[in-house]
């Protein structure tokens, strides 16, 4: 079964992708999915990923949660090396700075509330599976 799921967001993905953002922004379950475009910690390769947003402000949202796995997603350990990254909101595309957050910042709670009712009580379930505290990431646009 969990091959059936990470085969349909990797569908997802070459479809939001290879659309150009005319199709897959709400395709997923019909949650708001942005394209994060980072750069590889040991390989400096560029990495896509597509995932679940909530904004914040002018901020965008995303949650390192890899389904609850014990262990974070890879791209947490990208953004982390390499803070500097472009999404992909529908056909839009924005240079942003990514900051990870954890339940030690005063708006983690507030902002766990906001992506977990965006992603249908999802995350509340993910964060139960786990140990590790599941990272807030905030994407900030970049001003030029």
């Amino acid at each position: 079964m969990a091959s059936l799921f990470v085969r349909t967001l990797q569908v997802h993905q070459w479809i939001y992708e290879h659309s150009g953002g005319w199709l897959g922004h709400r395709l997923l379950m019909g949650n708001p999915t942005l394209l994060l475009r980072h750069t590889g910690s040991r390989t400096g390769r560029l990495r896509t990923s597509a995932l679940t947003y909530a904004t914040d402000g002018g901020k965008y949202l995303v949650v390192a949660s890899n389904g609850g796995s014990p262990r974070p997603p890879a791209w947490l350990g990208n953004i982390t090396a390499n803070p500097r990254c472009e999404i992909q909101v529908g056909r839009r595309q924005l240079a942003v700075t990514a900051r990870p957050t954890f339940p030690d910042d005063p708006d983690y709670a507030r902002r766990f509330d906001i992506v977990d009712k965006v992603n249908n009580g999802r995350y509340r379930g993910y964060q139960q599976k786990t140990s590790r505290p599941l990272a807030i990431v905030e994407l900030s646009p970049d001003t030029a």
